[in-house]
């Protein structure tokens, strides 16, 4: 999957991109399901110094309970019921190279207990085992979900959250790379193009169809839908695409906010923040204390909104 593109958002994130590279500091990647959360996160090993060693990427939320200390760290033959040869963990795997946690909202509280002592100390052993192995691997994690919500809502430990997020990046939507559909279509049917030793093209419908869609499963859900036109036209392309979704506006009214189903969550935190503000004719400090948090986190997403709409996130 392709990331790239023409629209200046997406020319900060390559320029942010390989600052990234450029160090061994652990990387927070924020986005939407489908964004390509992993592509950035290769793309930042590729252009390290460790691209020659391995990259692992780890789903956090199909690691077992039961079982996640010896996925991460390894076992030792005998070290509990099923383990019948040694066995490295991901740290073991990923040595010298990049260990990527997907969707690291979802590991267990406990487990992410374990994993700061590994990164505090660089070292961990295996389950049953007694040898003290280096944790020579680069930190880069990603999720769909506010980091700063899920240590809010309990997923996430704030000294955890604190140890990975040293350099945030956040993966656009594709709905705000303007342009970059359109250039992303036909990189993915020129590919399949070469793949097959065929020359389809786009018909105009389709380009424009391709323009107007929201995508809201964002690069996964344009590419699928290229392979599926090259799979079922002959020499154009041109199938229907599902009808660009109506917006959808959470409504502030007589006190309450009505959103409506449907609404993705970060923008339902957002318009539920910003109401909340706006009831309170834009004390900082009462919104704050209404809503639950510190002063200092309702200024950090004030900050994040005013930057992602260009402007004054609220008065």
């Amino acid at each position: 999957m392709d990331v790239s593109g023409l629209s200046p958002i997406m020319q900060k994130l390559a320029t942010q991109l390989r600052l990234a590279a450029a160090t061994d500091a652990s990387v927070f990647i924020v986005g939407e399901s489908g964004a390509g959360k992993e592509v950035v996160a290769r793309a930042i090993h590729d252009a390290s110094e460790r691209r020659d060693r391995p990259f692992v990427a780890v789903n956090c939320g199909a690691i077992s309970g039961s079982l996640a200390h010896a996925e991460l760290f390894g076992h030792e033959k005998g070290s509990f019921t099923g383990a019948v040869a040694q066995n490295a963990g991901y740290f073991e795997y990923a040595s010298g190279g990049t260990l990527f946690l997907d969707e690291v909202t979802e590991m267990p509280p406990d487990m992410q207990v374990h994993f700061l002592r590994v990164l505090e100390v660089g070292t961990y052993q295996r389950v049953g085992g007694a040898d003290l192995l280096r944790a020579n691997v680069r930190i880069i994690c990603a999720s769909n979900r506010d980091p700063a919500a899920s240590v809010a809502d309990g997923r996430l430990r704030q000294d955890f959250l604190h140890r990975l997020l040293v350099i945030p990046l956040r993966v656009p939507p594709l709905r705000e790379r303007t342009g970059d559909a359109l250039i992303l279509a036909q990189r993915f049917l020129d590919a399949l193009n070469r793949q097959h030793g065929t020359r389809k093209s786009f018909a105009k419908p389709m380009l424009d169809a391709i323009a107007r869609h929201d995508w809201p499963g964002n690069v996964r859900e344009l590419r699928n839908a290229v392979q599926r036109a090259y799979i079922l036209c002959d020499d154009v392309l041109d199938i229907a695409l599902p009808r660009p979704r109506a917006a959808q506006r959470a409504e502030f009214k007589d006190g309450a906010l009505n959103v409506p189903v449907g609404t993705a969550l970060g923008n339902a935190q957002r318009d539920f923040i910003l109401a909340t503000l706006a009831h309170h004719g834009g004390d900082k400090r009462l919104a704050a204390e209404t809503l639950g948090v510190s002063l200092k986190t309702l200024y950090n997403r004030l900050d994040v909104y005013e930057k992602e709409q260009g402007g004054p996130a609220a008065a």
